[in-house]
């Protein structure tokens, strides 16, 4: 999937003055940037689960993967709606974002080798992934389970001059 142009707005009631929208391709090298990212998801009992954890940003989505018997795996079982965030614990510089969207497993071979590239080449030789039948293979630590979060929205939040972007994706 290419990146999407999306559609961006400002929200006056929480930007300064002299604010403008945060142009989307700073948004999206942000998000391509980040070395963590926060996932929420809901548990089937509707209570929340918030985990840090790494990814990439390609194709227009965010990527991450998890044990197949992790809390957040179980979770997406039940609800496959997340939210990622990412930005710095800064008050006055950078950029926060939190992208809105649905989890969907990645399970394609070809796309899988993509991905475990783009994860080594983001972390280095650490971050090494074999591919399995539908699932990344780490030598020491098992299969796990890739999943692509296209955004629906994506709300960046920018220090110094204070906006709130809202970017939406059609």
């Amino acid at each position: 999937m290419a990146d999407r142009e999306p559609v961006a707005e400002l929200d006056e009631r929480y930007s300064d003055a002299q604010a403008t929208p945060v142009p989307w391709p700073r948004a999206a090298a942000a998000l391509a940037g980040a070395e963590l990212y926060w996932l929420t998801t809901v548990r089937p009992d509707a209570r929340p689960h918030v985990t840090p954890l790494i990814g990439v940003w390609t194709d227009g989505a965010l990527h991450f993967c998890t044990g197949a018997q992790e809390r957040k795996a179980e979770n997406l079982r039940a609800n496959p709606h997340v939210v990622l965030t990412t930005g710095c614990n800064t008050l006055h510089e950078g950029l926060d974002l939190v992208v809105e969207g649905r989890a969907a497993r990645v399970t394609d071979p070809d796309r899988l080798r993509a991905l475990a590239a783009a994860w080594e080449e983001k972390y280095g030789p650490d971050w090494h992934f074999d591919v399995g039948d539908g699932v990344f293979v780490a030598p020491e630590a098992g299969e796990a389970l890739v999943f692509t979060v296209p955004p629906d929205t994506v709300f960046g939040f920018g220090k110094g001059v204070y906006s709130q972007t809202r970017w939406s994706f059609a």
